[in-house]
């Protein structure tokens, strides 16, 4: 049974040759890759971190909004941990 899911992505564009809104899409093309299907996606623009994150001070926060079997969660927190543009990754039921 597909759930609807808001995923929190925080994303570090230091040293990448890419513009932020490719970035996003690839990002987007990777929860698809699961088995998810994107319903909206929202930028939220970029903040400052409360503390430093892996060497960064801030990140670009992106809200992805999309639906997907329960399993299919853990399979993009796992892909997306593999892709060193992503500081930090937090899942909701909505």
């Amino acid at each position: 049974m597909s759930r609807k899911y808001e995923g929190l992505i925080i994303l570090n564009t230091k040293g990448i040759d890419s513009s932020l809104d490719e970035l996003v899409q690839t990002v987007g093309k990777e929860i698809e890759a699961e088995g998810a299907k994107l319903d909206e996606v929202k930028p939220l623009g970029r903040r400052p971190f409360a503390y430093p994150q892996k060497h960064a001070e801030s990140g670009h926060y992106v809200n992805y909004f999309f639906s997907a079997e329960p399993s299919a969660v853990a399979a993009i927190q796992t892909r997306l941990k593999l892709n060193p543009q992503v500081e930090l990754q937090h899942y909701q039921v909505r």
